[in-house]
């Protein structure tokens, strides 16, 4: 009697029942109807979300194995495997449009980072009379749409370019300089709640050994905001690289075009457009993206959240 007593409890110790199942007795089985309240419907959120971001992303890559290259509903999926699009893309303006993409990208990608940390830091750092004004200026600004500025910046680098000729019309410098103002508010107002997440002590610390403001922001504190510093750079980086409304404002000769303006020139004629040679150029047109976005998404979550904790 004792020995089938101590059985019993040892079974029930090792979680199993006193009949030799090993059932677990501390967990029911879910019922169907629960499991989906509680967990299934988060899968199907998941899998709706997946299917419709990725799909997409599958016909393009599909119409540019295709040689005819065709979008229409009645195309299969992976009909036939060619990649005679990506060959004639060797025989197009394609690499030298990529060429300037990546230029102006990486250009104010750098531009970015390194005038809005600087204003970042003079905004954390250093009280002034009209920091504040200047900050909420920042932002208000932000709140206009582009499109309101597009026919000034038209008529400024028109005119600007009788004068200084390499920020007129047709100008990859002078699209940069563009990019440049239109991204340093938003950025600067990102990077300056980073910034205040760094103790002054450290500050402190340092002017007591005789370290002047440049040595402390170039030797500590960018090291220490790195994080923002890749999320602003990215967020720069991609939001350049497909832009198309300013470049196709500013940029005129077909040599200085960048990849969304020239990819729209072959798709622009309904009768006449090459969505095979669109196709493939759009595939390859996202390896740059995607290869900067997986180096960096270590830093990404970081970075965005990491300075809302402390205004």
């Amino acid at each position: 009697m004792a020995t089938t007593s101590v059985s019993a409890s040892a079974g029930k110790q090792a979680g199993t029942s006193s009949d030799g199942s090993s059932a677990p007795l501390g967990r029911a089985r879910m019922k169907p109807g629960r499991w989906f309240s509680e967990l299934g419907w988060r899968h199907l959120v998941g899998l709706v979300a997946v299917v419709f971001a990725g799909f997409p992303l599958v016909y393009v890559l599909s119409a540019s194995l295709s040689e005819n290259g065709t979008l229409t509903g009645s195309n299969t999926l992976f009909a036939e495997v060619s990649t005679a699009n990506y060959a004639e893309l060797g025989e197009s303006m394609f690499w030298t449009w990529m060429g300037n993409t990546l230029v102006i990208a990486i250009a104010t990608s750098v531009g970015t980072v390194l005038m809005g940390a600087a204003a970042a830091y003079a905004f954390s750092r250093f009280r002034f009379t009209g920091r504040r004004a200047g900050l909420t200026s920042l932002l208000i600004i932000q709140m206009f749409p582009q499109m309101l500025a597009f026919i000034a910046i038209f008529l400024l680098l028109l005119s600007l370019g009788d004068v200084v000729p390499a920020l007129g019309l047709d100008s990859k410098l002078a699209l940069i300089c563009v990019y440049l103002g239109g991204a340093l508010g938003v950025n600067t107002f990102l990077m300056y709640g980073f910034f205040n997440t760094v103790p002054r002590e450290l500050d402190e610390a340092a002017k007591l050994d005789g370290a002047t403001h440049a040595q402390i922001y170039w030797t500590i504190i960018l090291r220490l905001v790195a994080p923002i510093l890749a999320v602003v750079a990215l967020l720069s980086f991609i939001s350049t690289y497909g832009e198309f409304m300013i470049a196709r404002i500013i940029l005129t000769s077909e040599s200085n075009w960048t990849l969304a303006v020239g990819l729209y020139g072959w798709v622009s004629s309904l009768r006449e457009a090459n969505w095979g040679l669109f196709t493939a150029g759009a595939v390859i047109s996202t390896i740059p993206v995607l290869v900067l976005f997986l180096y960096l998404q270590k830093y990404i979550v970081g970075g965005l959240t990491a300075g809302s904790v402390k205004g």
